[in-house]
């Protein structure tokens, strides 16, 4: 005891000694930790490439500046990362512009596709507007579409116009508009309109059914205007001329390029049968005057006949008296007989 005490350097080995197993203990147990946590972080690593670099490599190589980490978050906020990938492909590949010019971002996409919008069919119809040089961009395109309307089908009905016929047979049991002269003659029209979109009008504005509305409505009015049936039939593009400057498409999503008759049938003769039936009409209600005054006359002829027997028996009741009068003038004496 007292040789150790004296020498303090093998005091101070001994601890040291004992000590090293210890910490390469602790330092073996930190590297394991390490390298476990390293294996699943490069294990990660690897399934989030291979799940995600075909649709990265496909961006990248398109220039569409969509990185990794969003592809990975698209997946946690639940969005559909292939069609993000291909509808901002479309739209680079496209020449649209850059994201600062179009506002077509990743972001923008991912909001557009949480709000329950079709963003394939948002970007298509931009590309669409933008090759016939039409002014839409993004907001309005997605505005458009989550209202409920069908944005590609509103581009392409702004550049190739579609035909609208009036009366619409789907929508109406009736395949012609019936109109009426002045000079009582019907008149079964059928109109084609051609209309297209217009897009600053389309959120907001009426849709097919008020057009056909108008139309109809201008057609029987311009035709009731009309001296004779003769004048609408010798000229009918007169009807549309008057359609047309009454700005039927006004507050509507449509621009209406023209209105044309396609078919013209002479009906009845409206006015000729209600002269008859009025003409009718005048007679039974003579005859029924005349039978009011036949009727009044014969109970007037009948009361004048009770009016002569009553003073008939007037007479007759009279006549009675006489006879009384003379006997009772007898008694009293103041009727005396003479004699010759």
């Amino acid at each position: 005891m007292e040789r150790l005490s004296k020498n303090p350097t093998v005091a101070k080995e001994k601890p040291m000694v004992c000590g090293l197993p210890c910490l390469l203990a602790i330092t073996g147990f930190w590297w394991a930790v390490i390298a476990v946590v390293g294996g699943l972080f490069a294990l990660t690593v690897v399934i989030v490439v291979g799940i995600y670099w075909s649709l990265w490599f496909q961006a990248y190589m398109s220039r569409a500046n969509i990185s990794l980490l969003s592809l990975v978050g698209m997946t946690f906020r639940q969005v559909d990362a292939r069609t993000i990938v291909q509808s901002k492909i479309m739209a680079v590949q496209a020449g649209i512009g850059s994201e600062r010019e179009s506002g077509i971002t990743t972001r923008r996409l991912e909001a557009h596709y949480l709000a329950g919008g079709n963003v394939p069919h948002v970007i298509r119809a931009i590309i669409a507007s933008h090759r016939a040089d039409i002014d839409l961009d993004f907001d309005r395109a997605a505005a458009i579409d989550l209202a409920g309307r069908d944005v590609l089908e509103a581009v392409q009905t702004s550049v190739y116009p579609k035909v609208i016929e009036c009366p619409d047979p789907h929508q109406s049991h009736r395949t012609t508009l019936s109109a009426i002269a002045k000079n009582g003659v019907e008149l079964k029209v059928r109109a084609r309109v051609t209309v297209r979109t217009n897009i600053k009008r389309l959120i907001g504005g009426a849709t097919e059914e008020t057009i056909i509305a108008r139309v109809g409505e201008g057609i029987i009015t311009s035709i009731g205007s009309s001296e004779t049936h003769l004048a609408v039939m010798e000229n009918p593009d007169s009807i549309s001329h008057a359609v047309l400057a009454r700005g039927l498409d006004a507050q509507t999503a449509y621009e209406i390029v023209s209105i044309d008759i396609a078919d013209i049938d002479v009906g009845e003769n409206i006015g000729a049968r209600l002269q008859a039936e009025q003409a009718e009409a005048d007679t039974r209600v003579a005859q029924a005057k005349a039978e009011v005054r036949r009727a009044m006359a014969t109970a007037k002829e009948q009361e004048m006949k009770a009016n002569v027997t009553r003073n008939r028996a007037k007479v007759v009741l009279a006549e009675a008296e006489v006879p009384m009068a003379m006997a009772a003038a007898f008694r009293e004496g103041n009727l005396e007989a003479t004699k010759k």
